[in-house]
């Protein structure tokens, strides 16, 4: 079988799967509490700390679970704004893993998840409330200009525009946050296409066995008002998407044939 198509799900997997769970608590646990010290004395350290706890999620999967990721295109550097396709856990440790300085916009109550969510904020992510509507906007908008204004800059920051994970070979509606904070920044967007959700599912179970691929598309230049780079970005991630889902064997591999 292809290595791009992921292998028909078997009871192994699902023995994987769990093992690769058990595991990636204790690391997790072990790796913040290794770190803590050093982002105590320095928050720079923080970033340090979550390039070793990707090395061994991503390598704990590669090596329990049979799943491995190839990136594809130019990876992200320097200050700049990430716009990705969201369907599982695996692409944000592998969008994660191939930005040198990353941080998230993620919803706040992930920030209360022990020892990840403190180093989460160390890193630069950013919580927001939707609830809040408009004025979690300003918020994100005031916290990036700030890091961008700071002496190490801003990063990678990741937003995933359709708000929510999605199924393989399906979309949602692009919200327009990241091409608003675009706007007011006049930092460039990179859209990155995924098809994760083949191999690693928004449930989590079972984990299968293959090659999953994250794609780093052009850059997208500042200067266009969010109504013209936010059908762009859809324009851009959603073809590219599709296609490495049905590259990646489409609806029959998520039917385990």
């Amino acid at each position: 079988m292809d290595a791009y198509q992921p292998r028909p799900a078997s009871i192994l997997d699902w023995v994987r799967t769990a093992i690769f769970y058990v595991y990636a608590v204790i690391a997790t646990a072990l790796v913040g509490l290794i770190g803590l010290p050093g982002t105590l004395i320095d928050p720079a350290n923080a970033n340090r700390t979550g390039d070793r706890w990707l090395w061994l999620m991503m390598g704990g999967a590669r090596i329990i679970c049979g799943v491995k990721v190839e990136f594809r295109g130019t990876r992200p550097a320097g200050d700049l704004l990430i716009a990705a396709k969201h369907q599982s856990f695996l692409d944000i440790l592998a969008i994660a893993q191939a930005s040198p300085r990353r941080a998230f916009v993620m919803k706040r109550e992930v920030m209360n998840v022990p020892v990840m969510g403190w180093f989460a904020r160390k890193v630069g992510c950013i919580p927001i409330d939707r609830s809040r509507g408009k004025d979690a906007m300003r918020q994100i908008i005031a916290e990036v200009q700030g890091a961008q204004a700071s002496p190490r800059g801003l990063g990678q920051l990741i937003f995933y525009p359709e708000g929510t994970r999605t199924k393989p070979g399906s979309t949602a509606p692009y919200k327009q946050g990241v091409a608003v904070v675009q706007r007011e920044t006049g930092l460039p967007v990179m859209p990155v296409a995924v098809n994760c959700g083949m191999f690693w599912p928004k449930r989590g179970y079972p984990i299968r066995r293959g090659t999953a691929v994250v794609e780093f598309l052009p850059v997208i230049p500042a200067g266009d008002p969010p109504e013209v780079v936010l059908p762009l970005l859809a324009e851009m991630i959603e073809p590219a998407s599709l296609r490495l889902f049905e590259a990646a064997g489409g609806q029959k591999a998520l039917n385990g044939n």
